[in-house]
């Protein structure tokens, strides 16, 4: 049976770690808010302009443009893009997405012949320690996540496709669905996927008028299109990051809150036991004398 004073030092450290988990659920609380402004904000503007792009890459061919010509089997290999967080404390956050990039690699069929390239510290750590090709790596991004971050993933993302040395490229990441849902999804990025709509819209067929050609404007519009679905992503995964982290310092302070009761009653217990053992011993002193 432990001592009561060992009891109390136990006690004091759960307190202290429950102070502590308190506090980073409030601070991913109120980071949470501006990340997921951010996130609502970003994704019209990506969605209309997947949209746009449609529309124009269904009127023209596929040697239209490097980023939209389909590679030649066998030359290149996939490009993964994973987007980690840099920290941890946040729950199954960055388990999950590791664990979809390996199902990825192994589905592929080409184990480490697959490129890597990784957004966050515990991808790079994880990924970096089995030995595997990895073409870029960001640590430190997401304490001042801007579009020119983002740009420069997709400038790399785009070079390794163009050059012939990746015939894909992929992203897989949290995607932000609310405070308590998060989903991993893996999502083409180059070639740039030509969608097809599931069902006919009504009304007469939307189309545009260009100025120049669908073709001339393919040099700014694709390598922009690109950048900014890789910034999407990074805000769903900074978002989703902040809410596992509050979902789960919040279990952690519930849980805190219980063993504190139960480390409580036990030490009760404990010092009534003893209370009780000192009496029956003086008790039973004084009948003796």
């Amino acid at each position: 049976m432990p001592s009561l004073i060992d009891l109390r030092r136990r006690i004091r450290a759960v307190k202290s770690t429950q102070q502590i988990t308190k506090a980073m659920k409030m601070i991913a609380a109120s980071r949470l808010r501006r990340a997921q402004e951010r996130v609502i904000s970003a994704r019209p503007f990506a969605q209309r302009m997947r949209q746009v792009l449609n529309g124009l890459v269904s009127r023209v061919e596929q040697d239209a443009h490097p980023l939209l010509r389909i590679p030649v089997p066998g030359v290149g290999r996939p490009l993964l893009i994973v987007i980690t967080a840099d920290r941890g404390l946040c729950g199954s956050f960055n388990s999950n997405v590791i664990k979809a990039g390996g199902q990825f690699i192994a589905n592929e069929g080409q184990g480490r012949a697959i490129a890597l390239g990784l957004v966050g510290r515990k991808g790079r750590d994880f990924f970096r320690r089995r030995g595997f090709d990895v073409r870029y790596e960001r640590v430190g991004l997401f304490q001042h996540l801007s579009f020119a971050d983002a740009a420069e993933i997709a400038d790399v993302a785009i070079e390794e496709f163009t050059s012939g040395n990746a015939s894909s490229v992929h992203l897989v990441f949290n995607e932000f669905k609310s405070v308590m849902t998060q989903r991993i999804v893996v999502e083409p990025l180059l070639p740039i996927p030509r969608i097809e709509e599931k069902a006919p819209v009504a009304g007469p067929a939307v189309d545009y008028l260009y100025e120049p050609s669908p073709e001339g404007i393919f040099k700014d519009l694709l390598p922009r299109h690109v950048q900014v679905q890789v910034y999407r992503a990074l805000l769903e995964s900074n978002a989703a990051f902040f809410a596992a982290q509050m979902t789960a310092m919040d279990a952690a302070t519930r849980n805190s809150a219980e063993m504190l009761e139960s480390l409580t009653l036990y030490m009760n217990k404990v010092r009534q036991a003893a209370i009780t053992r000192e009496i029956i011993e003086v008790v039973s002193g004084a009948a003796a004398t």
